[in-house]
């Protein structure tokens, strides 16, 4: 018998006997060690004799995969009344401290430290609570009662969307201890928190109740001032938002906002707010602001289609158990369309830069050769262990599509309700319905299955819906699913030269940049040469090149980006192969490339006659404010 099984066999100890009381966990998380990589924690827990299981949470949501850093959590310790207690770890899940708690000790007190890698700078800190939180196990987190402080360097500022309750003000922050309404441990976990030496909170569309802020911190002084002309468009989306959804379902909402080079990189959706990290040029203007153009909105919409309306086995009541990702293309894929939807109603990117994109994203599917094998529910059934994974041949493995293709469901969805009912219905009803049912809430979950979610499409437009579903998420479909760009007016084609945001996006240097010889070569590469990427079946898979692999030199010239497009051109319509030398790890090899059809961009070209529904769609339901500087809201 493990050490865990004898546990749970004795009579009337571990977590029952913890939550016998009212009192709350009371949990100060000191980040005054953030510069160099380090997080402490303060723990009381009330407690009543006996052995005890404490746990810290392993499946955090919205990451679809258990990746509570357990690995990381060192130093711990527990005390009653100031002498050390032993401990022991559980011998299966290895998450679960066991402690056993003397006579009369009625708080035991716990130390830990978190090593923190990513997220953290000299200058700014991102506290997602699973590096600090530990808690009675096998009970329901949203029955434990906790009360959060949290220490940050002097004069730093702390944006969250927690409730401070000794006087914090955000226009003049000092730094130090605050101090937080109670919550429960649910919540807790889904409330991060901000904090920086620059750090700014903006009040957004302050007509509007509840209240909705934009906290941010950055590694420079002028980075965290954002432009007026973006706190417009946030404003806009703001308005958008609430009128596409007919509801909320926060008391109030905090954008975070991290902006560094070295602490960005992060888009994770919370009830009443969201963890956004780029770059820290990635809002300074409008270039930039480009590829992050639906970061902020794909995440706001998550308060809604994700955090509130979640599918029933994703929501778990424990964060021990597995999160089931079989419904994420109406998580993630709903939020995907919607996001890129609402940055455009709300000017955070323009309506040609809207099809543009979508051009991008329906092009890289329908070109994904995986897609052959794997079904686009497969995709998120194995979300846990698609994520992160290394792009070699990611192309045929398929990774996380359940987000795009989820984009083209929801547009074909959109625009067939549009057709259907003469352009009287959209999936603006499904939203006040699906999604406002219950009205306005606090920040509460609401699980549904795929029938209810059916049924809910079947009173916007009585259909076939389930058939709908089945065929495009439950079936493998070698091509994507176009139709619903079709429908909404436009169709995907290839021009020789890149469209104008491909373009804005390569200048920039950014996530989205890079040397696209994708639906040409078949090759996904850096500006240098290092391929990540080979499209399976291309004609450079048939030439034998293989991801991991640098392009030294094309046609006998020192590879350049520009070398390279230009043998792809001079190639189009010979017979002369492309001739590339190559270095794969310590070797040097060569490849021919029989390849003649030119350069290829996806561009979406307009249908004459036809409805123009994605332009109907991604038109604001409000009235813009107008930008003062930079493109003007659509």
């Amino acid at each position: 018998m493990t050490y865990r099984a004898a546990v749970l066999a004795l009579p009337l100890l571990t977590t029952t006997a913890l939550l016998a009381q009212q009192a709350p966990i009371r949990i100060t998380a000191d980040l005054t060690d953030a510069p160099r990589k380090l997080y402490h924690a303060e723990i009381d827990i009330p407690v009543k004799p006996g052995t005890v299981s404490l746990t810290t949470p392993e499946w955090i949501p919205g990451n679809h995969r258990p990746t509570g850093p357990a690995n990381d959590i060192t130093g711990v310790v527990f005390t009653a009344n100031g002498k050390p207690l032993t401990w022991r770890r559980d011998d299966e899940d290895l998450y679960q401290f066991h402690v056993t708690v003397p006579a009369g000790v009625t708080t035991l007190h716990a130390h830990l430290d978190c090593i923190v890698t990513s997220r953290v700078s000299q200058k700014m800190a991102v506290l997602e609570w699973e590096k600090l939180l530990l808690y009675p196990a096998k009970t329901p987190v949203k029955e434990i009662p906790i009360q959060p402080t949290v220490v940050v360097p002097k004069g730093w500022g702390i944006g969250t969307a927690l409730t401070p309750v000794d006087g914090y003000d955000a226009q003049r922050p000092k730094g130090g201890a605050t101090r937080y309404a109670p919550t429960n441990v649910e919540q807790l976990e889904d409330s991060p928190v901000i904090a920086g030496q620059y750090f700014h909170e903006f009040a957004l569309a302050p007509e509007v109740s509840p209240k909705h802020y934009i906290d941010v911190v950055s590694d420079g002084p002028e980075d965290s001032n954002l432009r007026p002309s973006l706190l417009v468009e946030l404003n806009n989306l703001v308005r958008e938002s609430l009128a596409a959804y007919g509801s909320h379902h926060y008391n109030a909402y905090h954008f975070l906002l991290t902006l560094s080079d070295v602490a960005g990189g992060e888009g994770l959706e919370h009830g009443q707010s969201s963890d956004n990290g780029v770059g820290e040029k990635g809002f300074a203007d409008d270039a930039h602001q480009l590829a992050e153009s639906d970061l902020l909105a794909h995440e706001f919409t998550h308060s809604w289609n994700g955090k509130y309306r979640r599918p029933y086995n994703l929501y778990q009541d424990d964060f021990a158990k597995m999160q089931q990702g079989s419904l994420l293309w109406v998580y993630e894929g709903l939020t995907q369309y919607m996001g890129n939807v609402l940055a455009a109603r709300s000017g955070l990117k323009s309506q040609d830069q809207y099809r543009d994109m979508l051009a991008m994203s329906a092009a890289s599917l329908d070109y994904k050769p995986g897609r052959q094998w794997r079904s686009t529910e497969d995709t998120a059934i194995a979300a846990s262990i698609l994520r992160g994974g290394n792009p070699a041949w990611s192309n045929w493995r398929r990774g996380q599509d359940y987000y795009q293709e989820g984009e083209l469901f929801w547009l074909d969805a959109d625009t067939l309700i549009r057709q259907k009912t003469n352009g009287q219905k959209s999936l603006t009803d499904f939203f006040h319905l699906f999604l406002a049912k219950g009205g306005n809430t606090g920040p509460e979950i609401l699980p549904y299955t795929r029938e209810q979610l059916i049924g809910d499409l079947n009173q916007v437009m009585p259909y076939d819906w389930a058939n709908f579903i089945h065929e495009r998420i439950d079936n493998i479909n070698p091509r994507a699913d176009l139709s619903g760009i079709e429908r909404g007016g436009y169709k995907l084609v290839f021009h020789d030269k890149p469209s104008a945001s491909e373009k804005t996006m390569a200048s920039t240097g950014g996530r989205r940049g890079g040397l696209n010889t994708w639906y040409s070569l078949g090759l996904r590469l850096s500006s240098d040469g290092v391929i990540s990427d080979v499209r399976w079946g291309s004609p450079a898979d048939k030439a034998n090149i293989a991801p991991g692999a640098k392009i030294l030199a094309v046609d006998g010239n020192i590879f350049s980006a520009d070398a390279l497009k230009e043998a792809i051109r001079n190639a189009k319509g010979k017979t002369e192969a492309i001739h590339l030398i190559l270095q794969m790890d310590t070797f040097v090899s060569t490849a021919s490339i029989d390849y003649h059809g030119g350069e290829l961009y996806p561009v979406l070209e307009r249908i004459d006659g036809s409805t123009a529904y994605l332009d109907e769609i991604s038109k604001p339901l409000t009235t813009p404010e107008k930008a003062p500087t930079g493109h003007p809201a659509p």
